[in-house]
């Protein structure tokens, strides 16, 4: 019986401590642009035992995201980027695969492609990259992700691209490894409702406040399970002595 208790606070414990670090990992990227905050959902699973079902172990039920919108912030940089609503920008990865971001804060790279923070390309409706060429002068991202530059001898905007922007409503996107989202059925397709605005970024939607609450319970709740563990182990070197007690 001391063995099942025991147990049955570990998973308690254990589980108390993932979601600790789920929490301190929001708040780490509370400055990121784009970040969604991470969800992590646990449930009771009662034990069936000889005689009356009173313990239950604890296991993993959803892992998601929070997809609400995150603060906005003006920058007047051209190549900020942010979204309304519920759309994301389209990049790919360098293994070829499109995923999906809310991080406007876009570059130009050697190669003059519009990229991302950490490299990976920014696609354009067509399926390609964007292209910035040299002494493009001021560059220009309309509501509808429509990219023209300034500098063309004929005085008129030299057209550049569309930013490739899709919805998610209606999709279940799952969390990479890098951060980006990504969809198990391939590739979305553009949604021509997504609006953008140019010369912002949207920045996490991490609450710093309820985090720091969060984290507050999750520890003291590690604490209780490893006390009721504590409280086994001292129970089970009672049980011992009474037992060395009667044998001799």
């Amino acid at each position: 019986m001391i063995d099942r208790f025991i147990y049955t606070a570990m998973t308690g414990a254990k589980h108390s401590m993932g979601q600790l670090a789920n929490t301190t990992h929001n708040l780490a990227n509370a400055q990121t642009p784009g970040f969604r905050e991470m969800l992590q959902m646990y449930r009771a699973v009662p034990i069936k035992g000889a005689s009356s079902d009173s313990r239950a172990f604890v296991v993993d039920s959803t892992v998601g995201s929070n997809f609400d919108p995150g603060t906005y912030t003006r920058t007047d940089n051209p190549l900020d980027l942010s979204i309304d609503g519920t759309g994301f920008f389209a990049v790919r990865r360098p293994d070829g695969q499109e995923v999906y971001t809310r991080a406007g804060n876009f570059v130009v790279d050697a190669e003059r492609s519009l990229v991302t923070a950490n490299g990976y390309k920014v696609m354009g409706v067509d399926g390609y990259g964007v292209e910035i060429p040299e002494n493009a002068g001021v560059i220009t991202v309309d509501r509808y992700g429509v990219i023209t530059a300034s500098n063309d001898s004929s005085g008129k905007p030299l057209l550049i691209g569309q930013l490739k922007l899709v919805d998610i409503e209606g999709f279940e996107l799952s969390r990479g490894q890098d951060g980006f989202f990504e969809w198990m059925g391939g590739e979305l397709e553009t949604n021509e409702n997504v609006r953008v605005d140019q010369g912002s970024i949207e920045m996490s939607n991490v609450n710093v406040a309820q985090g720091m609450i969060e984290i507050i319970n999750q520890t003291r709740m590690f604490d209780l399970n490893m006390k009721l563990v504590q409280f086994a182990e001292q129970n089970s070197k009672s049980a011992n002595s009474l037992i060395s007690l009667q044998r001799n």
